[in-house]
Parts: structure tokens; sequence; C-alpha cells
């Protein structure tokens, strides 16, 4: 086993860089992890659970995204006291966690649901759910966007930060608009009943479909662990002591350093970590938390104010449509293509993400610890993986529309599998915290209680669905 790894080198001692721009000069990484948010759990799943519930489990989504800024928190500051990503950090406590996150990565992205989603809200969009071309057709076309953003231009990072951000603001605007269309007061009762409700379980909903929505309030699985790498590529914090990620279609790369560095415990490495650690703060509760929370909550509504009341629960790529379709008798055409409108963006940000995160995830993995990986350039791997996961999200979307299979069916099975990811990460990322940082940049009291109730509450869930799950094969 050991032949098979690459020893990873010791930190480098260094003094952190200076923290020398305003927040909104160098904002931006949170936003993009928003654009994976408003996906599939908060266009999809969330009002899903809304129209067939109501508001009662409203508390549930909103507790998912507090306890997701948290978990982002501790990803965020072992980048920038370190400039590695955390799956690095975790290679360092014990190198098969390298293998594992590349299986747990394929095992919850893989099938492609999102983009599937993506294709339908498009074809929905342009000429209607029952018009020409298939699913496979669809999906295509925007998996097809998704590698010209990629590998179009120089820097990945800003490709895919200014075509997410853009897209998180027509999907805020968008639904702004919807909530102003079908808004009542008794709505905005029903949602804050919902959100105080704490603790309340819907009859009919098992522990599996629980975990499912609570994962996918905010980023969700390994989703949140791609922060890493957008702080990295942002020169953020010692991440500006490693470089980013280029086009490897546009230029050509050489060998970089994956391993990173740790600083002295100076007075002014103090501050400077300390200005860095603001800018995480400010990143995560102003796009993550806030825009998040906000951002679910209207989806939400939406769903209670127009899909509750008819006891529509749609299915199979129907939900984005079925609501657009009410609201165009609510507020004629301008409402259901404002609605569909914000489908796509929504479905087409997260897809973007998704293919660019994973690419990210497994190529990092793969050049850092595998012997032999660093004969090619790290942005070399990003295409190889980026590629093939194009490539394949288009063949599984043609098996998967042949077979007849749903693609709500693998959105919810990717939050599944990605609860359980969360219950090994959540605790191992603060233990690295705690284990290799320098004393001033350790997790805080608040920091640590909080990461040991998220991993209570992913370990719990995980446990619970695994009990669950024998006894229903048990009893079937």
């Amino acid at each position: 086993m050991p032949k098979l790894f690459e020893p990873l080198d010791d930190f480098k001692t260094i003094d952190l860089p200076e923290k020398q721009l305003p927040f909104w000069k160098i904002a931006g990484p949170g936003a993009i992890l928003v654009g994976l948010s408003i996906g599939a759990g908060e266009i999809v799943i969330w009002p899903l659970i809304a129209a067939e519930y109501g508001a009662s489990m409203v508390w549930a989504a909103v507790l998912g995204v507090f306890l997701q800024l948290w978990i982002n928190f501790e990803v965020g500051r072992w980048t920038i006291a370190t400039g590695e990503t955390v799956y690095t950090g975790y290679s360092r406590i014990w190198r098969g966690f390298g293998p594992l996150f590349i299986l747990l990565t394929v095992v919850g992205w893989i099938a492609p649901g999102w983009a599937r989603a993506s294709g339908l809200a498009l074809k929905a969009l342009l000429i209607g759910p029952g018009g020409w071309g298939s699913d496979t057709f669809w999906t295509v076309i925007t998996f097809a966007a998704v590698a010209l953003i990629l590998f179009g231009p120089k820097m990945v990072y800003q490709s895919v930060e200014r075509t997410v951000e853009l897209l998180v603001a027509i999907v805020t605007i968008g639904l702004i608009l919807v909530v102003i269309a079908v808004g009542s007061l008794d709505t905005w009762k029903e949602l804050g009943s919902g959100i105080i409700n704490v603790g309340h379980i819907a009859e009919g909903m098992s522990v599996k479909s629980l975990f499912i929505a609570i994962v996918f309030a905010g980023a969700g699985g390994t989703a949140n662990l791609f922060y890493t790498f957008y702080l990295r590529d942002k020169n953020i914090g010692m991440g500006a002591r490693l470089p980013s990620l280029r086009n490897p279609l546009r230029g050509r790369d050489e060998t970089i350093s994956s391993t990173g560095f740790l600083f002295e415990e100076t007075e002014e490495n103090k501050r400077r970590f300390s200005a860095w650690w603001k800018y995480i703060k400010q990143d995560q509760m102003i796009f993550f938390w806030a825009l998040n929370t906000v951002t679910i909550l209207l989806f939400i509504f939406g769903a209670l104010a127009v899909l509750h009341p008819q006891g529509i629960v749609p299915e199979k790529g129907q939900l984005i449509y079925d609501e657009a379709n009410i609201l165009k008798g609510i507020w004629g055409m301008p409402g259901q293509y404002i609605f569909l409108l914000v489908g796509v963006a929504t479905l087409f940000g997260t897809q973007l993400a998704l293919v660019d995160g994973v690419g990210r995830s497994i190529s990092d993995i793969i050049y850092t610890n595998f012997k032999g990986a660093k004969k090619r350039p790290l942005s070399w791997w990003y295409l190889l993986i980026a590629g093939i996961w194009i490539v394949g999200g288009c063949v599984i979307t043609f098996v998967m529309e042949q077979l007849n299979v749903s693609e709500l069916g693998f959105l919810f099975n990717a939050a599944y599998m990605g609860g359980f990811a969360m219950a090994l990460y959540v605790p191992l990322t603060l233990y690295m915290n705690y284990r290799f940082l320098p004393k001033i940049a350790k997790p805080k009291t608040m920091s640590t209680i909080m990461m040991f109730i998220a991993s209570a509450v992913y370990i719990g869930f995980a446990i619970s669905s695994i009990i669950w799950e024998i006894k229903r094969l048990i009893g079937g």
C-alpha cells in the first residue's frame, strides 16, 4: 500500500501574506457555494417537501444551512492557515483518506441528476416540457455550455465565479418578483410558524427523507469541501502562496507544489490571521448563510403559495414547469417565463459548479497522493477528470432516459450518500485543525461546540438511516 503513495512533504514555515484589499474587492468564493446550494436542495427537494407537507418542516431547512455555515468556517480556516486543500490535510492524518474521498465523490455525484434537471428546465423555458428533443439532447446542450465556460478562458476560477455570480443574481431577483406575484400575509405567517416549529417531523416522513432534506439545505455532501479550492484560487490567506488552476488548453502549465505552509506564532502573523479569519466569517455569513437562507425560504414560499394549496406534488422533472404554469395563471406569461428562467439559472449554476468542484477534488487527490501523478500537471488531471465527468454525464443521462428512471431518484440518492460523507469529514476537519494548526489559528470554543453539534447530527442521522434501512429490508 505505501508504494502506491507519493510521500507528503512536511509543512514549510513562512509568514502569512498580508491582507491588502478590502472585503468586496476579494469577495466571491462564498458566492460559488451559494450557486451550488440553490440547486437541487432549494429548487427541487425543499419545494417538494413544502408541496407535500406544507411549512411544518421549514425549521430543518434553516438548521441545515446554519450547521453548514460552521463546517465552511473550518474548511476555510485550514486553507487560509496552510494554503493546502482539506483533502491534503486529511491525507496527513491517514493516506487512505485520499482514495476514500475519491470514492465518496464518485458515489455522491456520478449520477447527473442536476444536469438532466438543468436540461429539462432549459427545454421548458425555450419550447415547453412536451416539445421537441429528448432529455439527453437538452442535457448535452447544458454540458456543452459547461465545457465552454470551464475550458474557454485562461483561468478556470474566474470564469466559474463570474458565471455563478450572474446566475445567483438572476435567481435572487427572479424569486423576489415571484414572491411579489404570489405572496400573501397568510403564506408568510405559515412560513414563519414552520421556522419556529423546531423538532416537528411531518407524519409519513422517514428518517432517510429527513436526513436528505437537512443535507441538501445548503451545499451538502462533499460540495462544502469545494470551498477550499475557491479560496486558494482567489489568493485568500496562505492560498496566495500557491498558483491558481490554469486552463491547460490555453497555455503550458508546470508541476506545482501540492503541500502547504505553516506560520510562526508572531504578533504580526496573529494580526494577519485575524484579518483573514474575519474575511472568512464575512464571506460565509453574507453569501452562504444569509443569501442561502433567504433563497431557500423564497423557494419554499413559492411552493407553499402555488403548489401546496392545490395539492400538487410534482414528479419527474415537472416541479419547475408546474410552478411556472400556475404562475402564468396568476401573472400571465411574464410570471411563467420568470420562474422558468430562475429554474434554468439555478440548476445550470449547480451543474457548472459541480463539474468544476468534482474535477478539482479528484484531480487534487490524485496529484497529491499517487506515485507518478506529478509527471502530468494538475491542470491536465483537472481537464481529464472534468472531461470524463461531462461525457459520462451525457451517457448516464441517455441510459437513465432509456430505462425511464427519474432524475429525482438520483438527486435524493446523491444527498443520501453525501450525508454519510459529512458524518465522516465534519469531525475529521475539526480534528485536523486542532492537530496541525498553530495555537492562534486553532478553533475557538464556539466553533468547537458547533462542530461537535454538527458531527452529532450527521453521525446520528447516518446511524439512524442504516438502522432504518436494515429494518426496512427485514420487514420487506
